[in-house]
């Protein structure tokens, strides 16, 4: 059984930001099952774990012989390998995993960068300034992903994981209010979180943190 890395005790507060949602996701969708290996910050950076993440990260991903670091190689890998997120067609797939990289090259960077910003630079002199500007780079991406979507539910026909890829990275923007500009955006986003596979994957990590919450 494949065995994934995720954190001992979670700095989203089970938020399901981390990025072994994206993988406990991709699971759930493809019916596969897995097992989690909890990892403290210490031990993240300890040479064991840096030997399957040299950049000492979760997630990690072991199956036999093979260890994987990066959620979307391994959430690639998972939908190369199982059925349900990525089409049959080889057009249509090469599309899904151009959305894949899109979410995670194009989407994800300005959304890090202003989220981080909005947990960590608040109390400098500078955050107020900085922060209109971190907030329409998003815009700016926010608006061009909306145009693309239009009315559709997903990025390219049926669910995939692309759409995977890109609902995670946008959840990291509930709590900047931007969501609420882009009403099919956050639509988008809503329908993601609404399927059965997600719900099992959050309600799987948000365990992990309330049981570390209690000990």
């Amino acid at each position: 059984m494949p065995t994934i890395t995720a954190f001992e005790s979670s700095p989203d507060r089970g938020k399901g930001h981390a990025r072994d949602m994206r993988v406990r996701w991709a699971f759930e969708e493809v019916g596969q099952p897995y097992d989690v290996r909890l990892v403290s910050f210490t031990a993240m950076k300890q040479p064991a774990h840096r030997a399957l993440h040299p950049f000492g990260q979760i997630p990690t991903y072991e199956d036999g012989d093979l260890a994987l670091f990066e959620s979307g190689a391994i959430v690639l890998h998972i939908a190369e390998h199982h059925d349900g997120l990525l089409p049959k067609n080889a057009d249509a797939r090469a599309r899904a995993i151009a959305w894949m990289f899109a979410a995670l090259s194009t989407m994800e960077p300005p959304i890090v960068e202003l989220t981080m910003a909005m947990l960590f630079e608040r109390d400098k002199r500078w955050y107020a300034e900085r922060l209109p500007g971190l907030q329409d780079r998003v815009r700016v991406r926010l608006g061009e992903l909306s145009r693309r979507l239009g009315e559709a539910d997903w990025l390219d026909g049926t669910f995939s994981a692309g759409d995977l890829m890109m609902v995670t990275v946008l959840r990291r923007l509930h709590t900047s209010g931007l969501l609420d500009e882009f009403p099919d955006i956050a639509a988008y986003v809503a329908r993601g979180e609404a399927r059965p596979a997600f719900r099992r994957a959050f309600d799987a990590q948000l365990a992990v943190f309330t049981a570390a919450s209690q000990s």
